[in-house]
C-alpha cells in the first residue's frame, strides 16, 4: 500500500494513525502534529495525522460537531503540507468523498457505515487511500466484503480497522483473533486503541471511556502482529470538545510508543 508522504512504511515498525478526535482550531492541530512528527521521526514510526472535520454521529443534538467543514478541511491540508504528513479524515455521505479528497490523503469510513455501498464506492473512486472501520456489529470475516467493494471499484489502497464489538449496551470488547482474520484479506489491519475503550450509550448522552487501559490494549495488538495502531490524542483530554473520555494525553504518547517499539522488535525477532 503506497500512501503519499508516508515515510518509513517498509521497515519493521508498525505505523501510527494519531491526532485529535476533531479539529478544534489550527493552533491545537499544529501543536499535536508537531509533537507527533518529532516523536515518530525519532522512533522511526510511519505517521498518518488524523482529525475529523465534522462529527456526524453524536448522541445529543447539542454535542460539538465541528468548526465548519471548509475551515476544518483547510486546517487538515495545512497540517499535511506544513509537516509533510499524510492526513486522514472520516466521511459520512457519498457526497463528502470528493469534497474531502481535495484536502486529505486517506478517507476513513466510520464503523457504523462500513456496509454503506455508495459511501465505499464513492471513497474508492476518488483514488485516495481508504481506511474502513469494522462495525461494532460485524464479524472479522464479513469485512472481506467491504474490501471487495473498494477493490472492485478500482482502488487497491484499502485498510481495515478493528475498534471493538458491542458487549451489552454500554461497553465494547476486542477479540484479537479478528486481526489475523482480517489480515487474510491481504490488507493492512489497524487496532483503534482509543475507540475500543469507549463506553457508549451512557445515560448522560456523552460517551465514557477507560483510557487507563490504552497501554494494555496497544501492547496486546502489537503482540498479535497488528500492522498499525490508531490512537486519538490531545494536550488536555479533559478539555477536548469530542471523545475526551477515551483519548491519550499527548505527553504520554512518546513513552508509550517507546515501549511498543521495544515490544515490536521482540515480536519481529521471534518470527
Amino acid at each position: 500500500m503506497q500512501i503519499p508522504k508516508l515515510a518509513n512504511y517498509n521497515n519493521d515498525a508498525f505505523f501510527l494513525i494519531a491526532g485529535p478526535c476533531a479539529i478544534e482550531d489550527k493552533d491545537m492541530a499544529f501543536e499535536i502534529a508537531a509533537n507527533l512528527k518529532a516523536i515518530c521521526e525519532e522512533l522511526g514510526i510511519p505517521l498518518i495525522f488524523k482529525g475529523s472535520y465534522k462529527k456526524a454521529n453524536r448522541s445529543r443534538l447539542d454535542s460539538f460537531t465541528g468548526i465548519g467543514d471548509e475551515k476544518a478541511l483547510r486546517i487538515l491540508k495545512e497540517v499535511g503540507d506544513h509537516f509533510q504528513l499524510p492526513v486522514v479524515t472520516d466521511i459520512h455521505e457519498a457526497a463528502d468523498a470528493a469534497i474531502a479528497a481535495a484536502y486529505v490523503d486517506v478517507l476513513q469510513i466510520p464503523a457504523f457505515l462500513c456496509r454503506q455501498t455508495d459511501l465505499l464506492v464513492a471513497a474508492a473512486k476518488t483514488g485516495k487511500g481508504g481506511n474502513v472501520k469494522k462495525g461494532q456489529f460485524m464479524s472479522p470475516e464479513s469485512m472481506r466484503f467491504a474490501v471487495d467493494k473498494v477493490k472492485q471499484s478500482g482502488n487497491e489502497l484499502v485498510m481495515l480497522t478493528e475498534r471493538g464489538n458491542s458487549f451489552g449496551y454500554q461497553d465494547l470488547i476486542i477479540d484479537y483473533r479478528g486481526i489475523p482474520t482480517m489480515q487474510s484479506n491481504d490488507v493492512p489491519v489497524i487496532l483503534d486503541v482509543t475507540h475500543s475503550l469507549q463506553q457508549p450509550n451512557q445515560a448522560s448522552g456523552v460517551t465514557g471511556g477507560r483510557p487507563q487501559l490504552i497501554e494494555t490494549m496497544a501492547k496486546a495488538a502489537i503482540a498479535v502482529g497488528v500492522d498499525g495502531l490508531f490512537m486519538e490524542t490531545h494536550p488536555n483530554p479533559a478539555s477536548a470538545k469530542s471523545d475526551g473520555a477515551n483519548m491519550l494525553s499527548l505527553d504520554l504518547m512518546k513513552p508509550l510508543l517507546e515501549k511498543l517499539m521495544r515490544l515490536r522488535k521482540t515480536v519481529v525477532d521471534l518470527k
